[in-house]
Parts: structure tokens; C-alpha cells; sequence
């Protein structure tokens, strides 16, 4: 975070909290010129701090009812054993997150479906048949306290 001053921070948390701010929105709220303003989102996106754009979607709206977390422990830890996997569980849709992990297991997926029955589907259908599993520990969300999409910036 080196590069970005406090101008390009303040765009940052802008438009994390709506993307849907236009520049000159932005520019009026940040005391900035709408060319100074379209030139950082130009540049933030240019350089990767902005990876992409997206609408987030309520859940449970579109069916998506459960989360579960999969913690996942390979046979072994070869590097070709966790880029496979990884390569392979990542094609699923229902995996929203999969993340190499130290400790215990090697990975925690953020699996969503829309009920127990899919996530039985899933598991017996998909990830079970990937190869060099060990253990699947699977944890169901029961509340969601809080789901933040914002970086703390």
C-alpha cells in the first residue's frame, strides 16, 4: 500500500461499501475533480487494486441455504498431491473459497448448497472423488453473525 496515498485510500473504501458510485459521486465526496477521480479508478484497476466488479447477491434469495466449511486433509503433501487437488476442487461451483491452510488440514473450503441433500450430493458425487483425501471434517453454518466483503483499509 506503499503507492497509494490518502486520496486513492478514501476511493478504496468508497467503493468498496457501493460500486455503484459514479465518479462524480465519488469526486463530491472526496472534494476531488471528476477527471483526478476517473484517473486513480483508471490506475487502482490498472495495478490490481481492483480486481473486479460485482454485485452481491443475497443468498438465500437465489436458494443458497447452507454453508459448510470442509476442513480437508490429504494423504500426503507432495506438491503435485495439493496443486492437484486444488486445481481439481476449484472447478466445483458449489466451492465459493478454498484456501491452503497451516495446521491440522491442509485446505478449508467455504461450501455453499442449497440444502443438506446437495451438500450430501456434492460431497458423495465430487469432492469424495478426488483423489489422495484423507478426512473431510464438514462444519455447518447455523447463524451468520457477520459477512463483510469490505477490507479493513
Amino acid at each position: 500500500m506503499n503507492s497509494l496515498d490518502q486520496t486513492d485510500l478514501e476511493i478504496l473504501k468508497l467503493l468498496q461499501e457501493n460500486a455503484e458510485l459514479s465518479i462524480k459521486e465519488i469526486a463530491h465526496k472526496i472534494y476531488k475533480s471528476n477527471a483526478s477521480v476517473h484517473e486513480r479508478i483508471r490506475r487502482l484497476k490498472e495495478n490490481g487494486y481492483i480486481k473486479k466488479t460485482v454485485a452481491i447477491l443475497d443468498r438465500r434469495l437465489i436458494n443458497c441455504n447452507l454453508i459448510a466449511f470442509c476442513h480437508v486433509l490429504l494423504n500426503n503433501h507432495a506438491s503435485k498431491t495439493l496443486d492437484s487437488f486444488e486445481n481439481e476442487v476449484i472447478k466445483f461451483p458449489e466451492v465459493m473459497e478454498c484456501y491452503q491452510m497451516t495446521g491440522t488440514f491442509d485446505f478449508i473450503l467455504r461450501v455453499v448448497t442449497p440444502d443438506i441433500d446437495a451438500y450430501h450430493d456434492f460431497y458423495r458425487n465430487k469432492l469424495a472423488n478426488l483423489a489422495d483425501i484423507a478426512t473431510v471434517q464438514t462444519f455447518f453454518v447455523l447463524s451468520e453473525a457477520k459477512s463483510e466483503t469490505a477490507y479493513p483499509i
